[in-house]
């Protein structure tokens, strides 16, 4: 979803169409050669942090719970990180291109703090795009957090850290580092970013993914 259709009304995003057909992974290798830069990805001006240990390659997910895109997209990157080679770190960062978008920004990091990420990330995409809930307000966050088995005030507390705060601050500078324009989107080795639109499909921006993390491993050479 582009940041310019972030106006759009919570019905109609979550009416809105998944990205386009899948492109078949046997044709990485043919793909690859016609990946451009300016085209397919875009390099940056600037490097933009990383938070990975020397010899490692960072992969930076962009994401909004409240997106449909996003919500399509995650299978397709579970799928692909079980697949990833031992030396790429996924790091999911949660958008905030307006105020509205902070408390699931901050959601996401409380539930990173808790260490409840694997057991409740994608029941937010759930609770969002099945069930309908908004999630949008600090309060209806904290509610949810609550129905999912988690301390309410413990839960509160820690969205209203300084920590959280802290680490919901430095996502929106990276997103901003990286010229994020719509999510789902990737950034790799803190050099090189991709998205559905550059890249035509989602399918399509993990295959590019994968090209540049071989350009991010002979830039760190």
């Amino acid at each position: 979803m582009q940041r310019r259709e972030f106006s759009l009304s919570a019905a109609s995003m979550a009416a809105a169409a998944t990205w386009g057909a899948a492109v078949l992974p046997t044709a990485a290798q043919a793909q690859a050669k016609a990946f451009k830069d300016g085209t397919d990805y875009l390099t940056l001006d600037k490097p933009a942090p990383t938070e990975v240990a020397a010899g490692q390659v960072e992969v930076v997910e962009f994401f909004w719970y409240s997106c449909p895109h996003c919500n399509s997209f995650e299978p397709q990157l579970d799928a692909w990180v079980k697949k990833a080679p031992k030396d790429v770190v996924l790091r999911r960062v949660p958008v905030s291109f307006r105020p509205d978008f902070e408390p699931q920004q901050r959601l996401y990091y409380v539930l990173e703090g808790m260490g409840k990420v694997d057991e409740l990330h994608k029941k937010v995409f759930y609770a969002i795009h099945v069930e309908k809930q908004a999630l949008n307000t600090a309060a209806l966050v904290a509610a949810w957090a609550e129905k999912q088995g988690l301390d309410k005030a413990k839960f509160t507390e820690m969205y209203n850290s300084f920590s959280v705060s802290t680490k919901a601050r430095k996502a929106t500078q990276l997103q901003d580092l990286y010229k994020v324009d719509g999510v789902p989107a990737l950034g790799v080795g803190g050099r090189y970013y991709t998205s559905g639109s550059l890249a035509q499909t989602m399918e399509r921006a993990l295959l590019v993914t994968d090209y540049l993390i071989g350009q991010a491993r002979g830039k760190a050479r």
